[in-house]
C-alpha cells in the first residue's frame, strides 16, 4: 500500500505538489487562528457560588450559607470537589468537576440545585462566578480624574454605567469587574430622637419608603369602545420625591420622610479598595475572557474598545491600561519564533552541508514549514493552544529525518542510475528506505504515547506538547511518502554525482583513527563510558527539581498581610505610601504599581481588608540596573516591603497566582490544610506547622492564613428588659441593621439605577457609646 501511494506521488507529482499547496494555505489560515496563551490552561471545570450575607459573621455564615450550599450540590454527576469559604458576609463555594465536562453542564446543575437551598430571609440569592478559568483576567485598566476635577463616587458611577456596559459586548468577554471606588447610593440618614419626637418607629420609615416606591398596573378601562391601560406612577426619582414621602399624620398636618431625616447621595459600606502609582485611590476595572476563547485576540479587542469608550467619557476622567496579558503572550510568541526560526535555519544549514546538493537541502527543508502548518490545523481541530509548551516542544530535526533518508538515497541513486529511467530511478530509492524511515517514525511516535496517558495538571501541562509533537511527525511522515518523493522527481539534477561533501570527507578523516582507537581498547572505552553514566547520575541526584521552571511574567505580586480589624482607608493610605516607596526605590525595574485590597463587586478573589495585592509591571530586563534577574528584584521588594511594620508580604507572578488560587484555593505553591471546630487550637496548630515547614531546606517564606482577629462590636438584646419595656427584637434590630444601612428600594435615574436605604447619622455610626444610648420608640414611652 505504501509502495503504491510512492508511486501515484511520483506519477502525478504535479496534483501532489497542488495538494502540498493546499496544505499550505489550510495550515496557515489554522495557524492565523490557532488560540494563542502564555500557558497551556491546567484550571480544571470549576462553578463559583457566591452568596453575599452582610448581616452574618464567619461562624453563622458558614452554617446558613455555606453548608447548605455544600448539601445541595453534593452528589451531582462529575462533581470531583468541594471546597469553601466562609467571611463576614461572604459565601464563596467552589465546585470542581471532572476534566472533560462542559462547564455550561456543570453550571446548569450547580443552578438546579441552588433552587432548592432555604436561606435566611432578607439574604439575596447565590449568584455563580464567571465562565472563566485561571488564565482568564486577562486585562486590567485604571478609571482616574487627572485632575481632581471627579470624585471616587462619580468615577465608579461613570465605570459601571458607561464603560463597563461596553466592555461586556465585546465577544469572548466572560465578565468585567469592578474594584474600589464608592458605589452611589440615595440614603434616608434618620435621626432616631425626630422619630421618637413624632411617635415613629423605624418600622414605620421603613415601611413607608417601601409601599411608596413603586409603580402598580390597574388593568384595562373600556370606554365605548376603546381600551384605556391603567397604570399608577408612584416611583420616585429625586432625593425632593423622597423627602416628601408622607409617614404619619400629626394633628392634622403630615409627617414627612425630611422631618425625621435627611436624604442625600452616599456610599455603599465599601468591602474594598484599590490604588495606583502612590497617587491615592482609583477604580480599577477586570476583564475576564470567556473559557476557550483566544487570549490574544480579545485583549486587542477590549483595548480597541476601551479607546472607543475614552471619547464618550465627561472631562476630567481618563482610562488607562495597566496590564495586558498581550504583552506576556507576544513576548511567549516571539520567543517560540525565535527558536524555531533559529533550530529550522539551523537544521537547512546542516543539510545543506552535509547532502553537499543544494536542491536537495530545499526539497529535505521544505519539510520543516509544512510539517508544522500540518501540526497547527491538527492542533486548530484538537483545540490545543499555541503556547510556549505546545509550539516549543517541535523538534526539527526528528521532522526532517526521514525526508534526509529518502532524499539523500535518491541523490546516490541518481548518480548510479544509467540508462534507467528517471522516474523508476526515484521509485526505487524512495521504495528502498520506506521501511526504515517508517519504523523510524514510528518509534519516535511511541515514545510520545505514554504523555498522552498522564491526567490532572500534568497531563493538562504536556498532552498538548505531546499532541503537537505527534501531529508535526505524522505530517513529517506523510510527506516523506509522497509530496518529498514527488519534488524529487521534478527538482533534482537527473545528472547528479555521487562524491561526498568536502565537511563528511573532513569529518570522516578525523573520526577514522577515534574509531580504531575503540575497537582496540574496547574495555577502557566500555569503563569509561561506564564511569561517565555513573558519574552523572551522581551529579544528576544533587541537583534541584521543580515541575515546570518558572516563567517570568514581566509583572510580580506581592501579597501583604496585615493585622486583621484594619480598616479601608487606613489600608489605602498604607498602599499608597507602600507604592511610592517602591517607585522610589525601583525606578529603572518598575514600570507601574497598582494594588487591590480586599474584595471586588463579583467576588471572584474573597479577600480580607487586611489582604493586599500589589501589581508590579517590570520594565524590560535590558534596562534594569538593581537586580540581574527577576528571582533578585522580587527578593529586593519583599525587603523593602517587610520594612512596614505589622505587615508580611509574599511573592508571586499574576497568572501564578490566579492558577494557585483556581487550582487548589490557595495562593502559594504548596498549602496545608487543618480541619476542626475550635479557632484556638487550629490556629495554635497552624503555628507548628509553619515552624516545621520553615525548616524545609529549600523553603522561600511561610505565612498562615488569618482565622481570628477581627473586632466585632455584639449588640446583644436583654430578653427580659425588651419585654418589660415593649420592646420588640425587631425594633433593636433595626437600629443595629441601620448602621450600615437597610436597604428599601431602588431610586432611578433614567436606565441608572441605585439603592435606597435607611442609615444612621455618621455621629452614631463611629462611636459606639452614641449608639447605646440611640432612642427607641416603645408603648410604655422612649428608652435607651
Amino acid at each position: 500500500m505504501l509502495n503504491r501511494l510512492i508511486e501515484f506521488s511520483i506519477r502525478h507529482r504535479t496534483l501532489v505538489v497542488l495538494l502540498g499547496a493546499v496544505l499550505a494555505v489550510v495550515g496557515l489560515r489554522a495557524l492565523l487562528v490557532l488560540p494563542i496563551d502564555a500557558f497551556p490552561d491546567t484550571t480544571p471545570v470549576q462553578v463559583q457560588i457566591n452568596t453575599t450575607a452582610p448581616s452574618l459573621n464567619a461562624e453563622e455564615t458558614e452554617a446558613q450559607i455555606t453548608v447548605p450550599v455544600e448539601l445541595a450540590i453534593g452528589g451531582l454527576p462529575g462533581l470531583s470537589g468541594v471546597r469553601s469559604i466562609s467571611k463576614f458576609g461572604l459565601s464563596q463555594v467552589v465546585a470542581t468537576f471532572d476534566d472533560g465536562t462542559s462547564i455550561f453542564t456543570a453550571r446548569q446543575l450547580v443552578m438546579e440545585r441552588l433552587q432548592g437551598v432555604e436561606l435566611p430571609e432578607g439574604l439575596d440569592r447565590p449568584e455563580l462566578g464567571p465562565i472563566a478559568t485561571g488564565l482568564g483576567e486577562v486585562f486590567h485598566y485604571a478609571v482616574r480624574s487627572p485632575d481632581g476635577s471627579r470624585s471616587l463616587l462619580e468615577l465608579r458611577e461613570i465605570h459601571d454605567w458607561v464603560i463597563l456596559p461596553e466592555l461586556r459586548k465585546v465577544p469572548g468577554v466572560a465578565e468585567v469587574n469592578a474594584w474600589g471606588g464608592y458605589e452611589k447610593q440615595f440614603q434616608v440618614v434618620v435621626d432616631p430622637d425626630r422619630l421618637v419626637k413624632y411617635g415613629l418607629t423605624f418600622e414605620d420609615l421603613i415601611g413607608a419608603l417601601e409601599t411608596n416606591n413603586r409603580n402598580v398596573g390597574g388593568g384595562a378601562i373600556v370606554r365605548s369602545g376603546e381600551a384605556l391601560l391603567v397604570h399608577g406612577i408612584g416611583i420616585v426619582t429625586s432625593i425632593e420625591e423622597i423627602g416628601a414621602v408622607v409617614l404619619a399624620a400629626r394633628s392634622g398636618l403630615p409627617v414627612r420622610v425630611s422631618d425625621v431625616a435627611s436624604v442625600e447621595i452616599g456610599h455603599e459600606t465599601r468591602r474594598g479598595a484599590t490604588t495606583a502609582g502612590g497617587e491615592g485611590e482609583i477604580v480599577l476595572g477586570l476583564g475576564f475572557m470567556l473559557m476557550g476563547e483566544n487570549s490574544a485576540v480579545v485583549t486587542h479587542a477590549l483595548r480597541a474598545k476601551l479607546a472607543e469608550v475614552q471619547g464618550a467619557l465627561p472631562e476630567g476622567v481618563e482610562v488607562e491600561v495597566l496590564y495586558d496579558r498581550t504583552d506576556l503572550v507576544e513576548k511567549v510568541i516571539r520567543t517560540v519564533e525565535h527558536n524555531l526560526l533559529a533550530g529550522a535555519l539551523l537544521v537547512i544549514a546542516v543539510l545543506f552541508l552535509f547532502l553537499g546538493n543544494l536542491r536537495a537541502g530545499l526539497i529535505v527543508a521544505s519539510a520543516i514549514p509544512l510539517s508544522m502548518l500540518f501540526a497547527a490545523t491538527f492542533m486548530l481541530e484538537a483545540g490545543i493552544a499555541a503556547s510556549l509548551l505546545s509550539l516549543g516542544a517541535i523538534d526539527f530535526g526528528l521532522i526532517v529525518d526521514s525526508s534526509v533518508i529518502l532524499v539523500e538515497n535518491c541523490v546516490r541513486r541518481a548518480a548510479r542510475r544509467g540508462e534507467k529511467p528517471w522516474l523508476e530511478t526515484i521509485r526505487d530509492a524512495a521504495i528502498e528506505v520506506r521501511r526504515p524511515t517508517l519504523f523510524g517514525e514510528l518509534i519516535i511516535l511511541i515514545v510520545f504515547l505514554p504523555v498522552l496517558a498522564l491526567e490532572g495538571i500534568e497531563g493538562k501541562l504536556f498532552r498538548p506538547m505531546a499532541l503537537t509533537m505527534i501531529f508535526a511527525l505524522v505530517g513529517s511522515l506523510l510527506l516523506s511518502l509522497t509530496l518529498i518523493p514527488a519534488l524529487a522527481s521534478l527538482w533534482l539534477p537527473k545528472n547528479a554525482r555521487e562524491r561526498e561533501p568536502w565537511l563528511v570527507r573532513r569529518a570522516a578523516r578525523a573520526y577514522e583513527p577515534i574509531l580504531r582507537f575503540a575497537l582496540r581498547r574496547r574495555g577502557a572505552v566500555l569503563g569509561g563510558a561506564l564511569a561517565l553514566v555513573v558519574g552523572g547520575g551522581l551529579l544528576a541526584s544533587r541537583l534541584g527539581g521543580e515541575f515546570l521552571p518558572r516563567l517570568g511574567e514581566g509583572a510580580i505580586v506581592a501579597t501583604t498581610v496585615r493585622l486583621a480589624g484594619i480598616s479601608v482607608e487606613e489600608s489605602a493610605e498604607q498602599n499608597t505610601r507602600i507604592e511610592e516607596r517602591l517607585l522610589a526605590e525601583f525606578p529603572d525595574e518598575i514600570e507601574r504599581v497598582w494594588t487591590r485590597l480586599g474584595t471586588a463587586e463579583v467576588a471572584t478573589d474573597p479577600m480580607g481588608i487586611e489582604l493586599a495585592d500589589f501589581f508590579l509591571a517590570l520594565t524590560p530586563r535590558s534596562e534594569w540596573k538593581r537586580a540581574r534577574t527577576q528571582e533578585e528584584l522580587a527578593e529586593r521588594v519583599r525587603e523593602v516591603m517587610e520594612k512596614v511594620p505589622g505587615m508580611t508580604t509574599s511573592i508571586s507572578q499574576p497568572i501564578e497566582m490566579r492558577m494557585n488560587e483556581m487550582i487548589a484555593g490557595i495562593r502559594s505553591d504548596i498549602g496545608v490544610a487543618i480541619q476542626g471546630d475550635d479557632l484556638g487550637e487550629l490556629r495554635r496548630l497552624a503555628g507548628e506547622v509553619e515552624a516545621v515547614l520553615r525548616e524545609v531546606p529549600g523553603t522561600g517564606e511561610t505565612t498562615v492564613e488569618q482565622l481570628t482577629g477581627q473586632s466585632i462590636l455584639q449588640v446583644r438584646i436583654d430578653p427580659e428588659r425588651a419585654a418589660r419595656f415593649g420592646v420588640p427584637r425587631a425594633s433593636v434590630l433595626s437600629v443595629v441593621e441601620a448602621v450600615g444601612g437597610i436597604d428599601v428600594g431602588d431610586v432611578r435615574e433614567g436606565q441608572r439605577r441605585f439603592p435606597l436605604v435607611v442609615r444612621l447619622p455618621e455621629s452614631r455610626r463611629t462611636d459606639p457609646d452614641a449608639l447605646a444610648r440611640t432612642l427607641i420608640p416603645t408603648a410604655a414611652g422612649p428608652v435607651l
